[in-house]
Order: C-alpha cells, then sequence, then structure tokens
C-alpha cells in the first residue's frame, strides 16, 4: 500500500533549508498570506495553541507574533531542527504523527494545522485526532492547496504541470521532484474528497460551525471551525 505521510516526509524533509524562501517564491508570495489568513482565524485571546505539520514554524511563528502560546509537532525530525533553530526555547517542538498525538483530551485552547491531509490515509480518523486534544470551543483551523475554478483552471493547470516543475528544477532537483509532485496530489486529494465531503468530515469529527474560505482565486482554502 502506498504510504502517503512516508513518501512527504522523504520528499520534503531534504527541502527544508530553503523551504520558506522557495516555497513564498514558486506560490507568488501567496503562501505567505495564506498562513496569515489561516492565524486570523484563531481567536485572539492568548489561548496555547497546538501547531500540527508546522515544519520549520513558519505558522508558529505567526501564532506566537499574535500573542499565543504555542506547541509546534511534526514527523519529519529535519524540519523541527530547523524550527528549534527559529524558536530557541520559545516554542515547545515535538516529534510525532498527527495520527496518534501524545496529548490527553482538551489539551490545548486552539489548534492549527497546514498542508497536512493530502498526506493521510484516513483524513476522517485524523480530524478526529485533531479535535480530541481541543478543548470545547477551541478553534480549529486548517490550511490546504485548493483547485481554482472557472477561466482560473486553465492557467493553473498550465503553472502546476509546467511552470512549478520547471521552476523547482531551477532551484534544485529535490524542487523539481516536488514540483511534479504537487500538482497530481492536489488534483487527486479532491478528487477523492471534494470540498462538500470534506466539511462533512469536520462536522463529523466533532466540529461545529464550519467555514470555508477559498483564497487567491482557490489556490488556497482555509477551513475553520469551533470544537463542539
Amino acid at each position: 500500500m502506498f504510504d502517503r505521510r512516508r513518501h512527504a516526509q522523504q520528499l520534503f524533509a531534504p527541502l527544508g533549508p530553503t523551504y520558506d524562501r522557495v516555497g513564498a517564491v514558486l506560490s507568488f508570495g501567496q503562501d505567505p498570506c495564506w498562513r496569515r489568513f489561516l492565524v486570523s482565524r484563531v481567536p485572539a485571546d492568548g489561548g496555547l495553541v497546538l501547531d500540527v505539520a508546522t515544519g520549520t514554524g513558519l505558522v508558529a511563528e505567526l501564532l506566537v507574533r499574535a500573542g499565543h502560546p504555542v506547541t509546534g509537532l511534526d514527523q519529519s525530525p529535519e524540519m523541527l531542527a530547523l524550527a528549534r533553530a527559529r524558536f530557541g526555547d520559545r516554542v515547545e517542538l515535538i516529534e510525532a504523527s498527527a495520527d496518534a498525538l501524545p496529548f490527553a483530551d482538551a489539551s490545548f485552547d486552539h489548534l492549527t494545522v497546514t498542508y497536512l491531509l493530502r498526506y493521510v490515509d484516513d483524513p476522517a480518523a485524523v480530524l478526529r485526532e485533531l479535535a480530541r486534544v481541543v478543548r470545547p470551543g477551541g478553534t480549529v483551523a486548517m490550511l490546504e492547496f485548493g483547485l481554482p475554478r472557472g477561466l482560473w483552471r486553465p492557467l493553473w493547470e498550465l503553472y502546476v504541470r509546467v511552470g512549478l516543475p520547471l521552476g523547482g528544477r531551477i532551484v534544485s532537483k529535490g524542487w523539481g521532484e516536488a514540483g511534479n509532485f504537487l500538482g497530481p496530489s492536489i488534483r487527486g486529494f479532491w478528487k477523492r474528497l471534494p470540498e462538500p465531503a470534506l466539511l462533512d468530515l469536520w462536522r463529523a469529527a466533532g466540529i461545529a460551525d464550519v467555514q470555508a474560505r477559498r483564497l487567491s482565486a482557490g489556490g488556497g482554502i482555509v477551513v475553520w471551525g469551533r470544537k463542539a
């Protein structure tokens, strides 16, 4: 069976030193905007936030700036090493998998998660696990790549089929492989789990008042809701 989680780890871990800068460039500056919007969905109440798939700590840094104590979690030791260099002892960082969080129920006030569900075999189970560690009334918010609609879709297809792989190869072999991977990965995710079905999974996981916002003509999507 194809292990999406392991494949993602092997693909992206070596990109860590250039991940922040190159990711911003290849997304035409949209990825940082999406991350800021994600953080804006978290109430500015100073509550403790678990940032899942924290990577190099981009979202965690925004949360800290917004006044939140943060615990970052990621399965990649390479990415966490870069996050530790970023934060020192300002953010607790834990190496673990999102499908088996090492925390008791209702341990956190809020939770953010970035670019994760495409890489798990059972999104419903992972969403239940994410919701489990959030207190009732807390916010769960997710950022994922989206599929543009209408006139933007052909332009997106041209970019992910030609522009993104080419741009990645200019940077490095590893980024070229990531560029080749992302388009099929994004299409495959939304084919397996169209947006209405995804939102139903959120509700089934015990998250209420679920909302979604498409960003940058649909190239990104943020979903958020309240732990019931």
